[in-house]
């Protein structure tokens, strides 16, 4: 019997595969209706995230399908967090924070609960990394075993230990998008037990990561979601060729960096991109979405940057502020410590990008995009600054923004069947375990494939475990009213 490529990558994508088409059933169906129930809402004007930037037969978005959830993340947990409070309150549900789960415990090839260490309390805030010293163990026995660590983000060695070659040597330095406690401990101990990990080398970083200026853990960064305006240069100042444009297409955009040799690329723009186009990800970066002020939300059409991106223009090592190109280029040598930047290099590249601003039709790709992105309203509206010269002194000051590699989610994982089942080597479900979200590859092991088309994490967290808890529950119900 002889193994091969093809049959290898029809093993490792067939549950993925086959959980994209149920997630996508549920996400077309009663997906708004059962979050609409617990209270949940949304953002009126839907994102248009990776539109690909290639041909209508290319991978991308077709349409906007980006649903912010108003209030952000807090009010998506908040009626699930309200259930576990009342769960616990009536006994039925037992929260034991700083339990770190070491082993899986197996009887008879069944997974029958976990063991592992009492750690020392803590009062650290959340994300923040906490002490680790043990004070204790336990061993807790379970009909039913749900795996739901997420991914490998906070563990950078384990991301360069799995980084793909197809986009080059791993990056020697990337910011953090995720909290330590995201360190792919669980994977190695659900495979321990006999779990399958399928795609490890599928992984979805950012390229416009910028250092946080008050941040909450180890080396945070933070996400730029940017407009289609921005310049952006590689670290020697070559403007990216298309389809590297900015919100375009991050998997392309992370190769062609990668490939240059250096961990980092550069923003130029202006003063009216950065008000307009410069959204940053995290609920405590979107005080107005977060905290439901439709007031503040009208805000972001009255002149200036929002508050949050107002601080990291004030408080952000990244960013460089100048009133002429040749002082911003400057800054940006100085800032990197090197003379990698030729400022006539740069002016010759903007000047002709700024000369297409003169007519209706153009040979600049990026410019028929930014006009064309305005043709859907919610962009035009919110979303993508008018089309203006950059280096039109009433349109700045100009603005320059190191960009780094930020670590973010993990494709692939534990394969599980449609059931939430993990698989073992040959395509059997282990009895008593049970995956879910991120460790999962949301759903199958990688139901995103190589890439993601954006908004289909969370989505996938809450398909995932719905399911894999629903089925749990049958399950071990069934068992109990079979032992009695």
């Amino acid at each position: 019997m002889r193994d091969n490529c093809t049959l290898l990558k029809e093993d490792e994508d067939y549950w993925g595969k086959k959980w994209a088409e149920a997630y996508v059933d549920f996400a077309a169906g009663e997906k708004r209706t059962w979050l609409h129930k617990m209270g949940v809402r949304f953002f009126p004007v839907v994102g248009w995230a990776e539109r690909g930037g290639h041909l209508a037969t290319g991978h991308g978005n077709s349409v906007p399908r980006f649903h912010i959830v108003w209030g952000t993340g807090p009010a998506l947990v908040a009626p699930f967090e309200k259930k576990v409070r009342e769960y616990m309150k009536a006994g039925l549900v037992q929260y034991l924070p700083r339990h770190r789960v070491d082993h899986l415990l197996k009887e008879n090839g069944t997974v029958a609960g976990v063991a592992g260490s009492v750690l020392i309390p803590s009062t650290k805030k959340r994300g923040e990394g906490s002490e680790r010293e043990v004070i204790g163990d336990f061993e807790y026995r379970a009909e039913a075993v749900l795996v739901a660590s997420g991914g490998i983000g906070g563990n950078l060695d384990f991301v360069r230990k799995n980084w793909p070659e197809r986009l080059g040597t791993p990056p020697a330095h990337m910011l953090s998008g995720v909290p330590a406690h995201v360190d792919g401990r669980m994977l190695g101990i659900t495979e321990e037990a006999g779990g399958r990990i399928v795609n490890r080398d599928r992984m979805w970083h950012y390229t416009e990561g910028i250092k946080n200026w008050n941040p909450i853990w180890s080396n945070h960064g933070i996400r730029i979601l940017p407009g289609p305006s921005s310049i952006w240069l590689d670290a020697e100042g070559k403007h990216f060729p298309v389809p590297n444009l900015p919100g375009f297409d991050t998997l392309s955009t992370l190769e062609a960096i990668q490939k240059t040799g250096y961990g980092y690329s550069w923003f130029i723009l202006t003063q009216k991109i950065i008000e307009k186009e410069f959204a940053l990800s995290g609920s405590e970066q979107n005080p107005d979405l977060t905290g439901k002020s439709i007031r503040k939300v009208l805000g972001r059409a009255l002149p200036g940057a929002p508050e949050p991106v107002q601080a990291f223009m004030d408080k952000g090592e990244d960013f460089i502020i100048a009133h002429n190109l040749e002082d911003l280029v400057d800054g940006m040598n100085r800032l990197t410590g090197e003379s990698r930047l030729n400022f006539k290099e740069i002016e010759y590249q903007i000047k002709a990008r700024d000369r297409e601003m003169d007519h209706k039709f153009t040979k600049d790709l990026q410019v028929t995009a930014i006009r064309g992105h305005r043709n859907y309203l919610g962009d035009k509206r919110i979303r993508v600054a008018p089309p203006h010269k950059i280096l039109d002194h009433k349109n700045g000051p100009l603005i320059a923004v190191r960009l780094h590699i930020i670590s973010r989610k993990t494709l692939g994982g534990l394969q599980t069947d449609l059931s939430g089942r993990v698989l073992d080597s040959a395509g059997h479900a282990i009895p008593g375990l049970y995956a879910a979200g991120e460790v999962s590859g949301f759903g199958g092991g990688g139901v995103h494939g190589y890439r993601s088309l954006e908004g289909t994490f969370l989505g996938g967290c809450l398909f995932t475990g719905r399911t894999a808890g629903r089925l749990q529950l049958n399950e071990v119900n069934w068992i109990k009213i079979r032992t009695r």
